[in-house]
């Protein structure tokens, strides 16, 4: 959001620029004198910086994986991109959806402004769509009462900021129409049972003893909808991850 910000403040500056040197400067400046600097930046950056901003704000915007929260389906230092209308045509910074295109469907990997601090971007995975029922008990997921059943892949070791070696169980998870992979670790865990609110959304990750999500901080609002995580596009550590199609 903040680097959205500093985009639309330097495409006003540079496209007032522009267009003063159009209808003010240009009437004054004699034949065959040469633009002044800060005008000929200023119309060389314009386009680049609105198609940019175009392309971020409408069709796809890259993120970076910060953690392992989504792991295995993300892995920290993925270079992902995000859908932009998936979830609607929204005005930029503020939000607003002007045109409604779809919503979140339960099993999608969607990006979001994070609830308590809007300013910084989330990345997890729809369990609850507007009006569910979810239970978490057992470490097993029930969605209106019918449980989504699990099956074991495989154990799943890793390391955790760079020092704590950790071994998970790798499981996969059928949420609806979607199969995905998730983690669980022998480690107790508490039960939770929500009813989500009407406009909202329950947010899991797909580590599920390692993740602050929707157990922790509560429901996703629809105006926090940012987009759908599609496509990973680049990770310096392991480039067979490059090129993937997320689930």
């Amino acid at each position: 959001m903040i680097f959205a910000l500093i985009m639309v403040i330097v495409l006003t500056i540079t496209g007032l620029i522009w267009l003063f040197d159009i209808f003010v400067l240009s009437k004054k400046r004699a034949m065959n004198t040469k633009e002044p600097m800060l005008v000929e930046y200023s119309k060389s950056f314009f386009p680049v910086i609105f198609l940019v901003f175009f392309i971020r704000s409408f069709i796809a915007e890259p993120f970076k994986i910060p953690s392992g929260s989504m792991m295995p389906t993300l892995l920290a230092g993925d270079f992902i991109l995000v859908n932009k209308f998936t979830y609607g045509i929204r005005v930029p910074i503020l939000n607003y959806t002007i045109i409604e295109v779809g919503l979140p469907k339960r099993g999608d990997v969607f990006v979001f402004h994070y609830p308590p601090k809007p300013s910084i971007d989330y990345i997890k995975r729809v369990v609850g769509l507007p009006g569910d029922v979810i239970e978490y008990k057992s470490k097993t997921l029930f969605v209106n009462g019918k449980k989504m059943e699990q099956t074991f892949v495989d154990k799943y070791p890793y390391i955790m900021n760079e020092i704590h070696h950790i071994e998970a169980k790798e499981f996969k998870e059928a949420l609806g129409d979607v199969n995905h992979s998730i983690l669980i670790h022998d480690l107790p865990g508490d039960d939770f049972k929500f009813e989500v609110p009407q406009g909202h959304y329950l947010a899991f990750g797909d580590n599920r003893d390692n993740s602050a999500d929707s157990r922790v901080w509560g429901f996703v609002p629809e105006h926090n909808l940012v987009g759908r995580a599609f496509f990973i596009w680049f990770n310096f550590g392991e480039f067979k991850r490059i090129g993937t199609i997320i689930r």
